[in-house]
């Protein structure tokens, strides 16, 4: 079975970079009882990174699910990041790119094919497992994009034509650069964090019509766009883009918030469920270290959302 199918992926994805430590420290066994309950809950397409915690959300993961039928799970995790010994090190931490760990390693860009052949040998390692279903180039457009597509697109299709990996495939925050992966690779996923949701939808205009015609899966990630939406009321000090909110942004969620609220929707039941609405999403993948909070994901993504929420929402300008 394909790993693209959408009955492979499911509608909901764990999302790992919680399990990191993003933003705030989590314990070992709350990372782990997050992994069960979205397990028991039936997820079984989880997400991972080196970035995420400099490797921690990927030792943490493959952990959780070290005694989970292989076959009954799809896991992700990226390249193109290599993680190395940091000769700096003095005791500090990673806050600067968001995680709560020491910064024993540092990030280095490499899409080279050797780069990427040590980073799938070093997450298969981290991880505990014997492959990986997905492979991810991951941000290439914060580092090099010409670069990144030039050299990590091809290195990863040898990687799927060998077997090494199932699918392949481009993760990132920028639509644009996303769109260019699909047209100069042959790529199966397309992963956008935080650009189809419904605050904002640049990847409406080229990217999602592109992965239709082109037979592109599209995983949404970030629906909360870094948790502005995860609550009915939008917060000025919520992340948005794993930043303090803007004045602009944040009064276009509460827009869109009182609209929900006219209508009875929570929220988040609405941002967690308005991707799906398009064809070329797959699946919405989300991530919390927290049980309760991935339990109540899981009933958001199930609650019923009426037709008119979505029509308002649409004359009044706030989301096609």
């Amino acid at each position: 079975m394909s790993v693209t199918s959408a009955a492979r992926l499911g509608p909901v994805g764990f999302g790992g970079a919680p399990l990191g430590n993003l933003y705030r420290a989590v314990s070992d066994s709350d990372a782990a009882a997050a992994v069960a309950a979205a397990w028991e809950g039936g997820i079984r397409y989880y997400d991972t990174a080196p970035h995420y915690g400099l490797g921690l959300s990927e030792k943490r993961l493959g952990a959780a699910l070290r005694d989970k039928p292989r076959s009954e799970f799809t896991i992700s995790t990226k390249v193109g990041r290599v993680l190395d010994p940091n000769p700096a090190f003095d005791g500090g931490d990673d806050l600067a790119d968001a995680y709560a760990v020491p910064n024993e390693l540092v990030r280095r860009f490499d899409p080279s094919e050797a780069g990427i052949r040590r980073s799938i040998e070093d997450s298969l390692d981290r991880l505990g497992l014997d492959s990986i279903d997905i492979a991810y180039l991951h941000d290439p457009d914060v580092y090099d994009l010409d670069r990144g597509l030039a050299e990590g697109l091809p290195a990863l299709q040898r990687l799927r034509d060998e077997g090494i990996v199932g699918a392949i495939g481009i993760g990132t925050n920028d639509a644009d650069a996303a769109a260019r992966a699909v047209r100069e690779g042959d790529i199966d996923l397309v992963m956008i964090a935080g650009r189809y949701t419904l605050l904002e939808q640049p990847a409406l205009a080229e990217l999602l019509p592109l992965c239709l015609e082109r037979g592109v899966g599209v995983v949404a990630a970030a629906p909360y766009n870094s948790g502005l939406l995860a609550t009915d009321e939008p917060d000025a000090d919520a992340h948005y883009d794993y930043a303090q909110v803007g004045d602009a942004v944040l009064d276009r969620a509460r827009r869109i918030a009182a609209v929900c609220r006219e209508h009875g929707v929570s929220l988040p039941v609405a941002a967690m469920q308005y991707p799906l609405r398009h064809p070329a999403v797959r699946t919405v993948v989300v991530g919390s270290a927290r049980a309760d909070a991935v339990r109540e994901n899981m009933a958001r993504a199930k609650t019923a959302v009426p037709d008119p929420l979505w029509d308002a929402l649409r004359s009044e300008g706030l989301a096609p």
